[in-house]
């Protein structure tokens, strides 16, 4: 057995190939500060800006990456963070998160199995507008939005070998 073989993840995502493997892992250790980044990542990866940009279109499509873009601490610009948390009937699934996902607040939300099975992140400019957008969500859903504001952040760093 490889390594390869021994990473779940390679499971799911055979198509994967070895430009692919060497992009994903790159990506896991940042992405270049500059005018040009797509152009320096792609160079130490030996190909081309283009390529790079549709290799990152196609996995994100494939949904072997499920996101792109930067990571903030938020709260030292002045906004906020919390995770909030839903019980969304079966039946009124798809309109709930739709309505939820139409939210420019909302970063993140994910399904879950459980009573509480919808959760999400909400993310503002200011910390007051948290409760203004779960304010809304319950308004036009008629549905309780539980709130799980950031008490402490703890940094761990998890990289998945590809």
């Amino acid at each position: 057995m490889t390594d390869r073989d021994s990473c779940p993840l390679s499971r799911v995502a055979p198509d994967l190939d070895e430009a692919d493997r060497r992009l994903i892992n790159k990506l896991q250790d940042g992405f270049p500060l500059c005018p040009r980044p797509f152009a320096e990542a792609a160079a130490q990866l030996d190909m081309s800006e283009e390529e790079l940009i549709e290799r990152v279109a196609r996995l994100r499509a494939a949904g072997i990456l499920t996101r792109f873009g930067p990571l903030f601490q938020i709260e030292r610009a002045g906004g906020a963070y919390c995770l909030a948390a839903m019980a969304v009937s079966e039946a009124r699934w798809e309109t709930v998160l739709e309505y939820v996902n139409a939210r420019i607040e909302v970063a993140h939300n994910y399904r879950r199995e459980h009573a509480l099975n919808m959760w999400f992140v909400l993310a503002t400019a200011r910390p007051v507008e948290i409760a203004a957008c779960i304010d809304a969500i319950q308004q036009a859903t008629g549905l309780a939005v539980l709130a799980f504001p950031k008490e402490r952040e703890y940094f761990l760093e998890m990289k998945l070998e590809f």
